[in-house]
């Protein structure tokens, strides 16, 4: 089971008081009446698969019910931080790049 960091309520806790909101760090797209049918298919549906470390979107939904970004590894599980929406990543560990 996962301990997961809530930015918000400065507390780790319980994977089960959280849920899983996707790939962290994805632009809506300026004019999406402008995309063609596979440039909008591509943004609401293709995202990366990444085999190592990777920023997703959880939100603390048995808490604050407020949203945050994760950045994970996708193997081992293993949490590196937790961070605020709108703010920016440190650097990934060394080792396993992005």
């Amino acid at each position: 089971m996962l301990k997961i960091h809530c930015p918000y309520c400065d507390e780790q806790r319980e994977e089960e008081e959280f849920s899983y909101s996707g790939e962290a760090h994805i632009s809506r797209p300026l004019d999406p009446g402008a995309l063609s049918d596979a440039d909008w298919a591509d943004y609401l549906f293709f995202r990366k698969n990444t085999r190592g470390w990777h920023h997703e979107m959880w939100q603390h939904s048995a808490g604050c019910r407020r949203y945050f970004n994760v950045t994970r590894h996708t193997v081992t599980y293993e949490i590196f931080e937790s961070y605020p929406m709108g703010t920016t990543p440190k650097a990934l560990p060394k080792g396993d790049a992005r």
